[in-house]
């Protein structure tokens, strides 16, 4: 871990519930002046401690209102055919999470579509032109019980 102390940390759970804060707002939430404050989520931001900032859009209200977490197992395991395999996930807008895995399956996918009909169009043709699946088992989400983006911290 990053050298970080208790201001720090404190800083990162502000700007992770509410990022769009101003430094004013956040020097008064952690005691100090807006200076160093500004000064040290400049430096978080340097180092890649905070690596972005973005607006959390509600998926139902723009038409993705199905999850689907699908386990991908590989036929055969080789740098090259791993590196092809990434290669094709990361240029899937509707894959937005892939991790790779032990266990069971090689790769998890996160997967945001409107409905069952386009996730079926989704496996037909995004997911089935890639090459070397041996096996992709699909588990819908019915609902979301918790759902944060927050690292937790201390």
């Amino acid at each position: 871990m990053h050298n970080l102390d208790a201001i720090d940390l404190k800083l990162l759970e502000i700007l992770q519930k509410k990022g769009k804060l101003t430094t004013k707002e956040i020097a008064q939430q952690v005691n100090l002046s807006p200076t160093p404050v500004y000064e040290r989520i400049k430096r978080l931001e340097k180092e890649g401690v905070i690596k972005n900032y973005v607006a959390l859009v509600e998926a139902e209200k723009v038409g993705k209102g199905l999850t689907v977490f699908c386990n991908v197992t590989l036929k055969e395991h080789t740098r090259e055919i791993g590196n092809q395999f990434v290669k094709e996930i990361l240029s899937l807008k509707h894959v937005t999470e892939c991790y790779n895995i032990s266990g069971d399956y090689d790769f998890k996918l996160k997967i945001m579509v409107s409905d069952m009909k386009h996730y079926q169009e989704f496996v037909i043709n995004d997911l089935g032109s890639i090459k070397n699946i041996g096996s992709a088992h699909s588990t819908f989400v019915m609902g979301v019980i918790k759902h944060s983006y927050a690292v937790p911290l201390g």
